[in-house]
């Protein structure tokens, strides 16, 4: 009988399918309170994204500013230019800046766009970097909400990959589609989130997330629901 996994991947395109392809680019939009909690209320509103689907590296420009962000894993650093490329901020070790830090403290625009780009690109690749090296995965007891039961697999990622922290849930429904993840960024206190899928599209053969709600999360696992944090919003995708 096929794994977890296995079934899932399959429900997402195949394995082989995400092996060939390089490049995940769309129009993201990115709403909720948390980035003026945050102290960047300016960075709300709308990116075009690009994105590396072989290795941990994103490119983001805001729409309406033109200011470009550029993350890139390997080189462990993430800058922040205008549009007419003067440097406005770069950060290198940028999870280190984060040390000691809580859920209210504020943040740099490095910081911030650290904490989206590594999160986008996070979103984009998954599930296909459960099969990355150093990751591990296992499925654990089901979960059942509103009637449904999830099954759930729990994914731990190395240090080799920057993610919000080392071991997350993940939760999919009959046809193997992805429903809500847990996590508790370490950049942010360990403030428990849990993630939803509002929407979703078929591009290219692939099954991907088009509406993100992000709440708080219970001690009992259950979502606050009574507001929404983050709002991530996918437009215009193309994969290639």
């Amino acid at each position: 009988m096929a794994t977890l996994l296995e079934q899932v991947l399959e429900a997402n395109g195949g394995l082989d399918r995400w092996k060939s392809l390089n490049t995940f680019t769309a129009r993201i939009a990115y709403g909720g309170p948390f980035w003026e909690f945050k102290g960047q209320p300016d960075v709300l509103g709308t990116d075009l994204v690009e994105a590396s689907l072989q290795e941990q590296r994103t490119r983001h420009t805001q729409e309406g500013t033109g200011r470009v962000i550029e993350y890139d894993k390997k080189s462990d650093r993430v800058t922040v230019t205008a549009a007419d490329g003067t440097l406005i901020e770069e950060l290198t070790n940028p999870r280190a800046s984060f040390e000691g830090y809580t859920f209210e403290t504020q943040w740099t625009l490095a910081q911030m766009y650290y904490f989206r780009s590594y999160a986008t690109w996070h979103y984009l690749v998954e599930p296909y970097i459960f099969t990355w090296p150093g990751v591990e995965t296992q499925e654990v007891e089901p979960w059942t909400e509103n009637g449904e039961t999830w099954r759930v697999l729990s994914v731990t990622f190395p240090s080799s990959i920057d993610t919000h922290n080392t071991t997350q849930l993940y939760y999919f429904d009959a046809a193997g589609h992805l429903r809500r993840m847990d996590y508790q960024p370490e950049v942010n206190g360990n403030a428990p989130g849990a993630h939803y899928i509002r929407g979703e599209a078929e591009v290219d053969g692939l099954i991907i997330p088009t509406k993100r709600h992000i709440h708080i999360r219970n001690d009992d696992r259950t979502p606050d629901l009574s507001w929404v944090l983050i709002e991530i919003d996918l437009s215009d995708i193309t994969i290639a």
